[in-house]
C-alpha cells in the first residue's frame, strides 16, 4: 500500500514553471526582505492561529476572517512571496489599495468577490483571497516523517526572524493577521512561546464527517484512496500500512488528541473552542467570543455584519458499506460510536467511494 504524498492527480498537480519563478524570485527578494524586517521585532498585535484537523472547517474560518475587514491574511498574491511575504504584501498594496491608486492605471486587476467562500481542498480562487501559506511555515520549521518536531528540531528554528516576519505583514494591514497554523498541531506550545499574545482558534467537527471528508480528499488529490492526504500526526508510523479507513480514522484521532494536549499546556485566555456546525449555524456568536478576547488584550474589533449562517454540509454520501467501515474503524480505536444517522433529518445520497 503506498503513501506517497507527492503522487498527485493532475487538477492538483503543481506548474513546475511556476515552482521554478516562483523559487527564482523569492532568491532574488531574500536579501532585500531580510534586511527589511530588521525594523519589527513583535507583532503589535496579537494573531490569530486556527488550528484544527483538516477537512473540520479551517478554510471556511479563513475566508469568513479575511472577509471581515478586520484581519490582514496571507492573500494567494502573497504567498507567491513565501520568503518575502513583507515585500508581496507592499506590492498587493500598491496593485489593489485604492489609496494608491492613478488614473485606472491598475483597472482591471482581478477582483476575489465573485471567489468568496468557494474553495477546493482548502484551494481558494482569486487575487486576494485568502492562502494556506504552507511554503510559509515550512521556510522555518524543517519536517521530517511528521508534522512533530522534537525540542532539539525546535531549537534550529529561527524564532526571532519567524517574530520579525509576522509583525512586518502585520505592519501593512495594521490590522491583526489571521493565518492557518494547522501544520503546527502538535507544536502549538512552542508557537505560543514564540508568539505570547497570539490567539488560537480551534475548530471541531464531528469525526464521522472529518473522516469522510478525508477520504474524499485523497481520491480528489490524487485519484486514490489508499494514498495518503494532509498532515502526518507522530503516530503515523503505526498507521500507514493500515487499510485506508483506518488509516484515516487515526489520522483524525492522533490529531484531535495532539492539539488538544498542546491547547492545554496554553492559557485558557488565548485560545477559543468552536465547532464546525454551531459556526455554521451562528457565526455571530463566535465573532462576539472574538470580540471578547480582543478586547482583553487592548484591540476593539467592529461589530458583526457578516453571514447569518452557512451551508453545513456534514451529509451522508457514501454508501452504507462505506460508512460502516468508517464506523468500525473508529470505533476499533477509540471505543467510541460515530454513526451519523441519528445527526441527520435526511435521507442518504449513496455514491460510494
Amino acid at each position: 500500500m503506498t503513501t506517497n504524498q507527492r503522487q498527485r492527480s493532475t487538477e492538483f498537480a503543481r506548474n513546475a514553471s511556476l515552482e521554478q519563478l516562483i523559487t527564482e524570485l523569492n532568491s532574488i527578494l531574500e536579501k532585500a526582505e531580510l534586511e527589511a524586517v530588521q525594523a519589527f521585532v513583535h507583532p503589535k498585535y496579537p494573531p490569530l492561529f486556527i488550528v484544527g484537523c483538516p477537512r473540520s472547517g479551517t478554510t471556511l474560518l479563513l475566508q469568513w476572517l479575511a472577509a471581515s475587514g478586520a484581519f490582514g491574511y496571507p492573500s494567494n498574491l502573497i504567498s507567491r512571496f513565501y520568503k518575502s511575504p513583507y515585500i508581496g504584501a507592499k506590492i498587493q498594496q500598491m496593485l489593489t489599495d485604492p489609496a494608491y491608486q492613478f488614473r485606472d492605471e491598475m483597472d482591471g486587476i482581478e477582483s476575489s468577490e465573485s471567489y468568496l467562500y468557494r474553495s477546493e481542498l482548502g484551494k481558494t480562487r482569486g487575487f486576494l483571497s485568502p492562502n494556506e501559506f504552507w511554503y510559509f511555515w515550512r521556510r522555518f520549521f524543517r519536517f521530517q516523517n511528521t508534522h512533530r518536531l522534537n525540542e532539539e528540531e525546535l531549537r534550529k528554528v529561527n524564532a526571532e526572524e519567524l517574530q520579525q516576519e509576522i509583525a512586518a505583514l502585520e505592519s501593512v494591514f495594521d490590522k491583526p493577521l489571521v493565518m492557518k497554523a494547522m501544520i503546527l498541531n502538535w507544536n502549538l506550545s512552542y508557537l505560543a512561546q514564540v508568539f505570547p499574545d497570539a490567539i488560537f482558534l480551534y475548530i471541531q467537527r464531528h469525526p464521522y464527517f472529518t473522516i469522510q471528508s478525508l477520504l474524499t480528499a485523497r481520491i480528489k488529490h490524487s485519484g486514490r484512496i489508499d494514498v495518503w492526504y494532509s498532515f502526518k500526526p507522530p503516530e503515523y508510523e503505526s498507521i500507514k500500512n493500515l487499510d485506508p479507513y483506518r488509516q484515516v480514522a487515526g489520522q483524525v484521532y492522533y490529531t484531535t488528541r495532539g492539539v488538544e494536549n498542546e491547547l492545554r499546556k496554553i492559557s485558557k485566555k488565548n485560545q477559543i473552542w468552536v465547532t464546525y456546525e454551531k459556526f455554521c449555524q451562528e457565526p455571530n456568536a463566535l465573532w462576539d467570543k472574538l470580540i471578547e478576547i480582543y478586547t482583553q488584550k487592548g484591540y476593539l474589533l467592529p461589530p458583526y455584519r457578516g453571514q447569518k449562517q452557512f451551508p453545513n454540509s456534514n451529509k451522508i454520501y457514501l454508501s452504507e458499506e462505506d460508512v460502516q467501515k468508517i464506523v468500525h474503524a473508529y470505533r476499533e480505536l477509540t471505543g467510541e460510536n460515530i454513526s451519523p444517522e441519528s445527526l441527520l433529518g435526511q435521507e442518504k445520497r449513496t455514491v460510494g467511494l
